[in-house]
Protein backbone atom coordinates (compact mmCIF):
# COMPACT_ATOMS: atom_id res chain seq x y z
CA UNK A 1 0.00 0.00 0.00
CA UNK A 2 1.25 3.28 -0.91
CA UNK A 3 2.10 5.84 2.10
CA UNK A 4 1.35 8.99 2.02
CA UNK A 5 3.99 11.70 1.35
CA UNK A 6 4.86 12.88 5.24
CA UNK A 7 3.56 16.53 6.13
CA UNK A 8 0.58 16.00 3.38
CA UNK A 9 -2.37 17.74 5.15
CA UNK A 10 -5.58 15.30 4.21
CA UNK A 11 -7.12 16.27 1.05
CA UNK A 12 -4.12 18.13 -0.25
CA UNK A 13 -2.94 17.13 -3.87
CA UNK A 14 -0.12 15.36 -3.40
CA UNK A 15 3.05 16.18 -5.68
CA UNK A 16 5.79 14.49 -6.69
CA UNK A 17 6.53 12.45 -4.00
CA UNK A 18 10.34 11.83 -1.97
CA UNK A 19 11.37 10.59 1.10
CA UNK A 20 13.74 12.43 3.03
CA UNK A 21 16.44 10.72 3.64
CA UNK A 22 17.92 13.79 6.35
CA UNK A 23 17.62 17.27 6.37
CA UNK A 24 17.89 17.76 2.77
CA UNK A 25 14.25 19.28 2.46
CA UNK A 26 14.68 22.07 5.31
CA UNK A 27 18.41 22.93 4.34
CA UNK A 28 16.93 23.43 0.30
CA UNK A 29 14.09 25.45 2.22
CA UNK A 30 16.09 27.96 4.21
CA UNK A 31 18.64 28.53 0.97
CA UNK A 32 15.42 28.77 -1.47
CA UNK A 33 14.03 31.35 1.14
CA UNK A 34 17.47 33.70 1.41
CA UNK A 35 18.13 33.09 -2.64
CA UNK A 36 21.35 30.79 -2.14
CA UNK A 37 21.91 28.60 -5.08
CA UNK A 38 22.44 24.61 -4.72
CA UNK A 39 24.40 22.12 -6.17
CA UNK A 40 23.05 19.24 -5.91
CA UNK A 41 25.92 16.01 -5.96
CA UNK A 42 25.10 11.99 -5.76
CA UNK A 43 25.04 9.08 -8.34
CA UNK A 44 23.22 8.33 -10.95
CA UNK A 45 19.13 7.76 -10.13
CA UNK A 46 19.52 8.39 -6.06
CA UNK A 47 16.78 11.25 -6.45
CA UNK A 48 18.32 14.33 -7.12
CA UNK A 49 15.80 15.16 -10.06
CA UNK A 50 12.81 13.98 -7.94
CA UNK A 51 13.77 15.86 -4.96
CA UNK A 52 13.83 19.33 -7.38
CA UNK A 53 10.66 18.37 -8.24
CA UNK A 54 8.80 17.99 -4.82
CA UNK A 55 10.51 20.79 -3.42
CA UNK A 56 9.31 23.38 -6.68
CA UNK A 57 5.67 21.83 -5.47
CA UNK A 58 6.63 21.77 -2.16
CA UNK A 59 7.51 25.76 -2.21
CA UNK A 60 5.09 26.80 -4.85
CA UNK A 61 7.31 27.42 -7.78
CA UNK A 62 7.19 27.34 -11.28
CA UNK A 63 10.43 24.63 -11.95
CA UNK A 64 12.22 24.70 -15.59
CA UNK A 65 14.60 21.85 -16.19
CA UNK A 66 17.29 22.09 -18.78
CA UNK A 67 19.43 18.60 -19.26
CA UNK A 68 22.79 19.71 -20.26
CA UNK A 69 25.14 17.95 -22.77
CA UNK A 70 28.53 19.19 -24.59
CA UNK A 71 26.92 21.04 -27.01
CA UNK A 72 24.50 23.01 -24.89
CA UNK A 73 25.81 27.44 -25.59
CA UNK A 74 25.07 30.06 -23.71
CA UNK A 75 22.28 31.24 -26.28
CA UNK A 76 20.58 28.20 -25.24
CA UNK A 77 20.09 29.11 -22.12
CA UNK A 78 19.47 32.89 -22.40
CA UNK A 79 17.88 33.23 -24.98
CA UNK A 80 18.38 33.94 -29.27
CA UNK A 81 17.11 36.27 -32.15
CA UNK A 82 14.84 34.82 -34.48
CA UNK A 83 13.85 35.14 -38.13
CA UNK A 84 10.46 35.47 -38.71
CA UNK A 85 8.76 36.78 -42.00
CA UNK A 86 8.08 40.47 -40.49
CA UNK A 87 12.00 40.72 -39.23
CA UNK A 88 13.45 39.40 -36.18
CA UNK A 89 12.17 38.65 -32.70
CA UNK A 90 13.46 37.66 -29.35
CA UNK A 91 12.92 34.51 -27.59
CA UNK A 92 14.04 33.81 -23.84
CA UNK A 93 15.95 30.50 -22.94
CA UNK A 94 14.73 28.94 -20.51
CA UNK A 95 16.81 30.34 -17.83
CA UNK A 96 16.24 34.31 -18.84
CA UNK A 97 12.77 32.97 -18.37
CA UNK A 98 13.38 31.25 -15.34
CA UNK A 99 14.53 34.88 -14.10
CA UNK A 100 11.98 37.05 -15.28
CA UNK A 101 9.23 34.44 -13.56
CA UNK A 102 10.77 33.65 -10.50
CA UNK A 103 11.02 29.92 -11.07
CA UNK A 104 13.62 27.67 -10.02
CA UNK A 105 15.97 26.72 -12.74
CA UNK A 106 17.32 23.32 -12.25
CA UNK A 107 20.33 22.66 -14.36
CA UNK A 108 20.64 18.58 -14.40
CA UNK A 109 24.26 17.43 -14.91
CA UNK A 110 25.95 21.32 -15.67
CA UNK A 111 29.21 19.45 -15.87
CA UNK A 112 28.09 18.38 -19.03
CA UNK A 113 27.80 21.75 -20.80
CA UNK A 114 30.70 23.67 -21.73
CA UNK A 115 32.59 25.87 -19.88
CA UNK A 116 31.87 28.97 -21.23
CA UNK A 117 28.25 28.23 -20.60
CA UNK A 118 28.30 27.74 -17.03
CA UNK A 119 30.22 31.16 -16.87
CA UNK A 120 26.93 33.18 -17.65
CA UNK A 121 25.30 31.68 -14.45
CA UNK A 122 28.06 33.78 -12.00
CA UNK A 123 26.23 37.16 -11.78
CA UNK A 124 22.74 35.44 -11.04
CA UNK A 125 24.73 33.26 -7.94
CA UNK A 126 26.12 35.88 -5.70
CA UNK A 127 24.82 38.91 -3.94
CA UNK A 128 24.27 40.79 -7.62
CA UNK A 129 21.28 38.22 -8.76
CA UNK A 130 21.61 39.74 -12.19
CA UNK A 131 21.62 38.12 -15.89
CA UNK A 132 22.98 40.83 -18.21
CA UNK A 133 21.91 39.63 -22.29
CA UNK A 134 24.48 40.73 -23.98
CA UNK A 135 22.19 41.04 -27.17
CA UNK A 136 19.50 43.18 -25.81
CA UNK A 137 21.23 45.08 -23.73
CA UNK A 138 18.85 44.33 -20.92
CA UNK A 139 20.18 43.20 -17.65
CA UNK A 140 17.36 40.97 -15.62
CA UNK A 141 17.04 41.78 -11.82
CA UNK A 142 16.33 38.08 -10.84
CA UNK A 143 12.27 38.18 -9.97
CA UNK A 144 11.33 37.31 -6.07
CA UNK A 145 11.57 33.21 -5.76
CA UNK A 146 13.82 32.69 -8.60
CA UNK A 147 16.44 30.00 -7.84
CA UNK A 148 19.85 28.33 -9.44
CA UNK A 149 19.78 24.77 -8.99
CA UNK A 150 22.54 22.34 -10.69
CA UNK A 151 23.90 19.01 -10.45
CA UNK A 152 26.04 16.35 -11.11
CA UNK A 153 27.79 12.80 -10.40
CA UNK A 154 30.79 13.37 -9.03
CA UNK A 155 32.18 9.86 -8.92
CA UNK A 156 31.39 9.55 -12.88
CA UNK A 157 33.07 13.18 -13.74
CA UNK A 158 36.08 12.99 -11.32
CA UNK A 159 37.36 11.03 -14.37
CA UNK A 160 36.12 13.20 -17.14
CA UNK A 161 35.70 16.75 -16.29
CA UNK A 162 34.33 18.51 -13.24
CA UNK A 163 33.06 22.29 -12.33
CA UNK A 164 35.88 25.08 -11.72
CA UNK A 165 36.33 26.36 -8.27
CA UNK A 166 35.57 29.55 -9.04
CA UNK A 167 32.01 28.20 -9.76
CA UNK A 168 31.51 25.32 -7.00
CA UNK A 169 31.98 28.02 -4.22
CA UNK A 170 29.22 30.07 -5.89
CA UNK A 171 26.49 27.34 -4.41
CA UNK A 172 25.76 25.41 -1.57
CA UNK A 173 26.40 21.73 -1.69
CA UNK A 174 24.18 18.91 -1.02
CA UNK A 175 25.04 15.24 -0.93
CA UNK A 176 22.68 12.95 -2.22
CA UNK A 177 23.29 9.02 -1.97
CA UNK A 178 21.22 6.25 -2.38
CA UNK A 179 18.80 5.60 0.67
CA UNK A 180 19.46 2.99 3.42
CA UNK A 181 18.33 -0.12 2.51
CA UNK A 182 14.98 -0.25 4.54
CA UNK A 183 13.87 3.25 3.16
CA UNK A 184 15.33 2.49 -0.32
CA UNK A 185 13.15 -0.76 0.08
CA UNK A 186 9.62 1.65 0.75
CA UNK A 187 10.60 4.01 -1.95
CA UNK A 188 10.87 0.72 -4.61
CA UNK A 189 7.57 -0.42 -3.21
CA UNK A 190 5.58 2.84 -3.39
CA UNK A 191 7.14 3.87 -6.25
CA UNK A 192 6.57 0.44 -8.21
CA UNK A 193 3.72 -1.26 -6.66
CA UNK A 194 5.63 -4.49 -5.98
CA UNK A 195 4.95 -5.87 -2.34
CA UNK A 196 7.14 -5.46 0.29
CA UNK A 197 9.44 -8.82 -0.04
CA UNK A 198 9.72 -8.49 -3.29
CA UNK A 199 11.04 -5.10 -2.86
CA UNK A 200 13.34 -5.80 -0.29
CA UNK A 201 15.07 -8.21 -2.50
CA UNK A 202 15.85 -5.59 -5.07
CA UNK A 203 17.30 -3.98 -2.74
CA UNK A 204 19.32 -6.46 -1.62
CA UNK A 205 20.44 -7.27 -5.11
CA UNK A 206 21.30 -3.45 -5.43
CA UNK A 207 23.29 -3.76 -2.12
CA UNK A 208 25.32 -6.95 -4.06
CA UNK A 209 25.95 -5.13 -6.80
CA UNK A 210 27.12 -2.04 -5.70
CA UNK A 211 29.83 -4.21 -4.04
CA UNK A 212 31.53 -4.28 -7.46
CA UNK A 213 31.76 -0.66 -7.95
CA UNK A 214 35.97 -1.31 -7.93
CA UNK A 215 35.53 -4.62 -10.28
CA UNK A 216 34.97 -3.26 -13.37
CA UNK A 217 31.49 -1.90 -13.08
CA UNK A 218 31.44 1.72 -14.30
CA UNK A 219 27.62 2.60 -12.78
CA UNK A 220 26.07 0.26 -9.99
CA UNK A 221 22.28 0.09 -10.13
CA UNK A 222 20.46 3.23 -9.19
CA UNK A 223 17.29 3.52 -7.04
CA UNK A 224 15.80 4.17 -10.71
CA UNK A 225 16.57 0.86 -12.26
CA UNK A 226 15.54 -0.57 -8.51
CA UNK A 227 12.17 0.84 -8.99
CA UNK A 228 11.51 0.12 -13.04
CA UNK A 229 12.27 -3.83 -12.53
CA UNK A 230 9.68 -3.36 -9.97
CA UNK A 231 7.42 -1.79 -12.48
CA UNK A 232 7.91 -4.73 -14.66
CA UNK A 233 7.19 -7.14 -12.05
CA UNK A 234 4.01 -6.00 -11.01
CA UNK A 235 2.82 -6.08 -14.21
CA UNK A 236 2.93 -9.51 -14.48
CA UNK A 237 6.52 -9.78 -15.95
CA UNK A 238 8.32 -12.82 -14.11
CA UNK A 239 10.79 -11.80 -11.42
CA UNK A 240 13.95 -12.70 -13.40
CA UNK A 241 13.53 -11.68 -16.60
CA UNK A 242 12.48 -8.00 -15.15
CA UNK A 243 16.06 -7.94 -13.27
CA UNK A 244 17.47 -9.02 -16.59
CA UNK A 245 15.90 -6.28 -18.72
CA UNK A 246 16.25 -3.16 -15.87
CA UNK A 247 19.36 -3.84 -14.14
CA UNK A 248 21.53 -6.25 -15.94
CA UNK A 249 21.12 -5.23 -19.48
CA UNK A 250 21.47 -1.45 -18.99
CA UNK A 251 24.12 -1.85 -16.53
CA UNK A 252 26.77 -3.87 -18.66
CA UNK A 253 27.43 -5.32 -22.31
CA UNK A 254 30.28 -7.35 -21.37
CA UNK A 255 29.56 -10.78 -21.48
CA UNK A 256 31.71 -12.06 -18.18
CA UNK A 257 30.05 -9.33 -16.08
CA UNK A 258 26.36 -9.89 -17.50
CA UNK A 259 27.15 -13.39 -16.37
CA UNK A 260 28.35 -12.28 -13.43
CA UNK A 261 25.34 -10.08 -12.81
CA UNK A 262 22.76 -12.40 -13.45
CA UNK A 263 24.59 -15.21 -10.99
CA UNK A 264 23.61 -12.55 -8.51
CA UNK A 265 20.12 -12.36 -9.68
CA UNK A 266 19.74 -15.98 -9.34
CA UNK A 267 21.34 -16.48 -5.89
CA UNK A 268 19.31 -12.97 -4.57
CA UNK A 269 15.92 -14.54 -5.67
CA UNK A 270 16.31 -18.21 -4.85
Amino acid sequence: MNEPVPGLAAGAVEGPWYHPTGNEVALFEQCHARGLAVMLKGPTGCGKTRFVEHMAWKLGRPLITVPCHDDLAASDLIGRFLIQHDGTVWQDGPLTRAVREGAICYLDEVVEARQDTVVVLHALTDHRRILPIDKTGEVLQAAPGFQLVISYNPGYQRMLKDLKPSTRQRFVAMDLDFPPPELEARIVQHESGVDQAAANGLVSLAERIRQLRDRGLAEVPSTRLLIAAGTLMASGIPLREACYAAIVSPLSDESSMVDALRDLVDATFV
